[in-house]
């Protein structure tokens, strides 16, 4: 299965976008990118069980509606969160 970010690189390529050129970074950014990343899903991850079991339990509709944007917006900040660290080292120290 691939993750958001390599789908994302897949659009940017067919959309005529290159690549970042992860070469540029040393071994050390590249593998804190990929801690950060594996983090993010694993939280994700674990958010999409805990939604499903709650989606499960409630009979209520609107409580429902209510635990759909609670995930979503949860959601949204692992996501951005992650994106923001990255660009953080992509920028380098000082930036």
């Amino acid at each position: 299965m691939k993750s958001a970010y390599e789908l994302a690189l897949e659009r940017m390529e067919s959309e005529g976008i290159e690549r970042p050129r992860d070469e540029a970074f040393s071994d050390e950014v590249l593998a804190e990118m990929g801690e950060i990343r594996q983090r993010a899903e694993a939280k994700l991850a674990e958010l999409e069980i805990l939604h499903s079991k709650k989606l499960a339990e409630t009979l209520d509709p609107v409580a429902a509606q209510e635990q759909e944007r609670n995930y979503r917006a949860e959601r949204e900040r692992i996501e951005s969160r992650r994106d923001r660290d990255i660009k953080t080292l992509r920028s380098g120290p000082g930036e």
